[in-house]
C-alpha cells in the first residue's frame, strides 16, 4: 500500500485530504507543523510527501531543505501546497528539489491527479535508473543531430544533442520521441509529470530555452539533416519535421539559420563539394 504524507496546519484541509486519500487505497498520515511532519518522514519513509509551505514552527522550504539532506529521505517527491505562487516561490522551490506545486483551494481531483502523476512519474524514473546497462534514450540519435547554430545548446554536453539534466531527462525523451508529431507545452508537462507552469519555469531555469524553443531546434536540426542528405522538398522535409505549414516552417527555419531552407542547402552542400 502507498503512504502519503500530507503536513498541513490547517486542520479541516488536511482532515479532507487525509480521508480522500483514504479512500483512494493509500496509507495516509497527516502532520499539523514541519517538524511533526519531518519525524514522521523520517519514521515512516512514505512515498509522496504534500507540504503547505507557509506553517508557523516550520516552513515548508526548510522540511524540503531537510528533507533533501538526509539520505533516507532525500528520494522521496514531494508537492507543495500553497494558496499563491510567484516566480520567486517557484525558483526557490525548484532549487530545494520540489517535484510540484499545487495552488490552494484546489479540487479534490486535481490533488489526487497531481499525487498519482508524480507517483508515476518516481516510478517511471526509478525504472529507469535501475537499468544502468542499458543505453541512455538521447543517445540513440543517428545523423539527424546535425551541428547547430550558435544559439543552438553545446553539443559537447553528454547525451548529444540535448543537455544532460535529470531533472529534465523525462522531457527531452518525450520530445526525442514525438518531436515530429503536434506537440506543445501541455503535452511535454503530463507526460513528464509536471504542471505547465512548474515545467517553464524548470527548464528556462536550467537550460535558458523554453519547452517550445526546444521542440523548435529538435525539428530544425532533423530538417537540416533532410536538406543535406536528401532531394526532398522544402514541403516534404516541413511535414517530416512536424510541420503542416510549409510557409510557417520556412520563416521560422529563416529566423533561426538566417537563411531560407533553399539557400542553407545549396551553400551547405557547396561548402561539402568544396571540402571534398
Amino acid at each position: 500500500m502507498r503512504k502519503v504524507l500530507v503536513v498541513e496546519d490547517e486542520v479541516q484541509t488536511r482532515r479532507i485530504f487525509l480521508k480522500c486519500l483514504e479512500f483512494e487505497g493509500f496509507q495516509a498520515f497527516g502532520a499539523s507543523n514541519g517538524l511533526s511532519g519531518m519525524r514522521l518522514a523520517q519514521s515512516q519513509h512514505p512515498d509522496l510527501i504534500v507540504c503547505d509551505i507557509m506553517m508557523p514552527d516550520m516552513d515548508g522550504y526548510s522540511v524540503l531543505a531537510a528533507l533533501r539532506r538526509s539520505p533516507g529521505t532525500a528520494s522521496i517527491p514531494l508537492i507543495f501546497l500553497t494558496a499563491k505562487v510567484t516566480m520567486a516561490d517557484l525558483r526557490r522551490g525548484m532549487e530545494l528539489g520540489a517535484d510540484d506545486y499545487l495552488t490552494k483551494p484546489c479540487t479534490v481531483e486535481q490533488f489526487l491527479a497531481a499525487i498519482h502523476s508524480r507517483l508515476k512519474r518516481h516510478e517511471e524514473l526509478s525504472r529507469l535508473y535501475g537499468q544502468v546497462a542499458a543505453p541512455h534514450p538521447l543517445e540513440s540519435h543517428l545523423p539527424d543531430s546535425l551541428p547547430l547554430e550558435p544559439s543552438s545548446p553545446d553539443e559537447s554536453l553528454p547525451g548529444g544533442f540535448f543537455p544532460d539534466s535529470p531533472n529534465l531527462e523525462a522531457v527531452f525523451h518525450y520530445i526525442e520521441a514525438n518531436y515530429c508529431q503536434p506537440i506543445n507545452l501541455s503535452d511535454v508537462a503530463q507526460a513528464a509529470g509536471y504542471s505547465p507552469a512548474y515545467l517553464t519555469n524548470l527548464v528556462q531555469s536550467q537550460t535558458g530555452r523554453s519547452v517550445k524553443r526546444w521542440i523548435i531546434e529538435r525539428r530544425m536540426a532533423h530538417a537540416r539533416n533532410l536538406l543535406l542528405n536528401t532531394t526532398q522538398s522544402v514541403r516534404q522535409i516541413s511535414e517530416a519535421a512536424g510541420y503542416s505549414d510549409a510557409g510557417y516552417f520556412t520563416r521560422q527555419f529563416r529566423q533561426l539559420n538566417g537563411m531560407s531552407p533553399q539557400v542553407w542547402r545549396q551553400q551547405s552542400v557547396a561548402n561539402l563539394t568544396d571540402s571534398a
